[in-house]
């Protein structure tokens, strides 16, 4: 190759990389504008990392990956996911808060796919909302058997068409829901964790049992629904998905419950990870449709 044409490919490498850290930049400036737990140099210190996934309004979704030991099957794959509600902050926060934790303690046992949100057009507005720039609820827009029928269905009976809960005209019909499947079919979790507020509960959804306590936060089971990741994941596709739903949307646990909830699920994780041998099948997880409640 001659030198001019590989000069050429390195400076257009080089500014691809300065684009894409204008953009952490520019998308950490905002989040701690919005955040009052999070300042900038907290979230640039995270080094998250640009994806090809964008949200309606173009915002990129960032996202931070953690490698297992080299040459080592990691104990489990773990995908991570805050910020799919933009009005549920502390969901948001107490992500960036555990990144913090394992950027000092990542021992490599695990492949973590960290996404501390998804749904920045919700948070990054001037008045925070939990749907997307489309006005849907990412957490009703993923796939599953008879969505078109019982998704719509359920948002005019159980919601009373509340906007908060619209869950789109078709499913995946949104951007940031889209790629989150993409990144599962691409990742192939073993478990997905998943922030909410404010009901103060763990819940869990798929073939196994979930963690009976993360910090002061017990196992509540809160059922399922048509379109939510839970569904989705949890029941159709039989990855084990952790609910994490903390007591107040817009107030920070203390950092040394932050601490207690890192330490037990990561706990909960070595016991419960395919490389463990001990997953046992066991019922009354994925209730129908029409036998929930959950508003997350």
């Amino acid at each position: 190759m001659k030198r001019e044409a590989l000069a050429v490919i390195l400076l257009s490498a080089a500014v691809g990389v300065a684009g894409a850290d204008t953009k952490v930049t520019g998308e950490c400036d905002r989040i701690a504008q919005k955040l009052a737990s999070i300042d900038q140099s907290e979230c640039l210190n995270r080094a998250l990392a640009i994806t090809r996934g964008e949200s309606v309004q173009g915002a990129p979704i960032l996202l931070k990956e953690y490698l297992p030991m080299e040459n080592r099957q990691p104990r489990g794959r773990v995908l991570l996911v805050g910020g799919i509600h933009g009005d549920e902050y502390s969901s948001v926060s107490i992500v960036f808060k555990w990144m913090s934790i394992l950027d000092e303690h990542h021992t490599g046992l695990f492949h973590w796919r960290i996404v501390p949100l998804l749904n920045p057009d919700g948070l990054l507005r001037q008045e925070a909302r939990r749907m997307n720039a489309h006005g849907v609820d990412l957490n009703r827009n993923f796939p599953m058997p008879g969505w078109e029928d019982l998704a719509p269905r359920y948002w005019v009976e159980q919601t009373n068409s509340s906007p908060r809960y619209f869950p789109g005209e078709k499913p995946l019909s949104e951007p940031e829901s889209r790629w989150l499947v993409d990144e599962i079919n691409g990742f192939s979790p073993d478990v997905i964790v998943a922030v909410h507020a404010p009901h103060g509960v763990v819940d869990y959804d798929g073939p196994r049992s979930g963690p009976r306590k993360l910090g002061r936060l017990y196992l509540n089971l809160l059922g399922t629904f048509p379109g939510s990741l839970g569904n989705y994941a949890g029941v159709q596709r039989r990855i084990p998905v952790v609910t994490v739903e903390l007591p107040y949307a817009g107030t920070m646990p203390r950092p040394a419950e932050v601490a207690e909830m890192w330490r037990d699920l990561v706990r909960w994780l070595s016991k419960n990870t395919p490389a463990q041998g001990r997953l046992v099948d066991e019922p009354g997880f994925g209730e129908k449709p029409d036998q929930v409640t959950d508003p997350s």
